[in-house]
């Protein structure tokens, strides 16, 4: 079947029953608005069994369409429809009205990140259509991309939880679709030069991974305006400062939202690589500590809620050994970069949170830090009783 997962599902998603609101969008308006702009690149053709994700994720947009097109009225309209695909995913970027997760979203920045990663590497990034940075047209800026067939490991349910593909496959397919994965990171790292990647640099000064936690620091920032403060967020930035890596390593282009609900699977074998919103510049273990992270997300609220889950699945030995294999970079301070994957979710989990106190979900809470799922696993990290 064909599945194209929403961009930016906010990392390690939402239990089912608290997906909370995430737009303010009327899907019929917003088709009809994607028709007349398709007029525009093809003339003639339409937007059909355009759908909203049951996913559609809590930052950008997702709309899956196929374009009807009647054919060419003219032979010089031949060239332009060579190769358009007939399904097609839309990326547009946060709803404005809707609290969004991040301060900004750069459309551009996305479309330019995938098109660098297809032109410098064999992953197999969907192709990118067109880019759209007028927001006249559907609102705010989009871009166009081919869809992707095959099946993603789902967030709600967890995968880990059981009933779905990969719970129900054999260890040995779990293992090859591991080890597949790990790859994906592999190569991307060693693949992009990362002067081709020099717009994705994180401005500030310093190493490139002291400007991504200042980052992390300013978007905490951001998120705690007016709403209360995380005391366990905060002691897991004082962490990191006592755990700083005495070489930070070499930088890479890094995937950013690195983790295996943002590839599309055929079989067992990544067939698309999604959701470029959180690329940088930083060095490899970023995207490493997120993809054991999120992943121990998903087990440990397997685990608290009575079930075995997939213990032995993307364990963070096996994902460490397969890269320094793949790579001949052995990971280090992966205490560290596990710790600050697990910061990072954590702050976007308490923009989610106060997404849903804007929208009367749920209260104000009393505790800042109830709102984050994983609390006792990032307070089990910052405190070195986790590994």
């Amino acid at each position: 079947m064909t599945q194209h997962p929403s961009p930016a599902e906010p990392p390690g998603g939402v239990p089912a029953g608290l997906r909370p609101r995430t737009t303010t969008r009327d899907p019929e308006a917003l088709t009809r608005r994607l028709t007349a702009w398709l007029g525009t690149r093809l003339p003639g053709a339409r937007a059909v069994a355009a759908t909203v994700p049951d996913s559609n994720g809590m930052s950008s947009e997702t709309l899956l369409f196929d374009i009807d097109h009647p054919g060419p009225p003219s032979p010089e309209l031949s060239a332009p429809l060579e190769g358009v695909p007939l399904s097609c995913a839309l990326r547009l970027a946060a709803d404005p009205a809707a609290y969004t997760v991040f301060p900004r979203y750069d459309m551009a920045r996305q479309y330019r990140t995938m098109r660098l990663v297809a032109a410098h590497t064999d992953l197999p990034v969907p192709r990118t259509l067109w880019l759209e940075e007028d927001p006249a047209h559907l609102g705010a800026p989009f871009f166009v991309m081919a869809r992707a067939d095959g099946r993603v490991p789902p967030d709600v349910m967890p995968y880990t939880y059981g009933g779905n593909w990969l719970h129900d496959a054999t260890d040995a397919q779990r293992d090859h679709l591991a080890a597949a994965s790990v790859s994906v990171l592999a190569r991307l790292h060693d693949q992009v030069p990362p002067a081709a990647a020099d717009f994705l640099a994180t401005p500030g000064t310093g190493s490139a991974l002291h400007r991504h936690v200042e980052a992390q620091r300013a978007y905490y920032s951001w998120v705690i305006d007016g709403r209360p403060r995380s005391p366990l967020i905060e002691r897991g930035f004082a962490r990191l400062a006592d755990r700083w890596p005495s070489d930070p390593g070499e930088t890479v282009l890094t995937w950013g939202d690195a983790r295996i609900g943002n590839i599309v699977y055929d079989g067992f074998e990544p067939a698309a690589v999604l959701d470029w919103e959180m690329a940088a510049l930083g060095p490899r273990e970023l995207d490493l500590g997120w993809m054991v992270s999120l992943h121990r997300f998903f087990q440990d609220l397997t685990e608290a809620g009575g079930k075995r889950g997939l213990p032995d699945f993307l364990s963070r030995d096996r994902v460490e050994s397969r890269y320094a294999a793949l790579t001949g970079h052995p990971p280090r301070d992966m205490d560290f970069h596990t710790l600050y994957a697990a910061l990072r979710h954590a702050i976007v989990m308490l923009r989610v949170a106060y997404r849903q106190v804007h929208f009367g979900e749920i209260p104000v809470p009393a505790d800042a830090d109830a709102l984050i799922l994983h609390r006792d696993m990032l307070e089990a990290m910052i405190e070195g009783r986790y590994w």
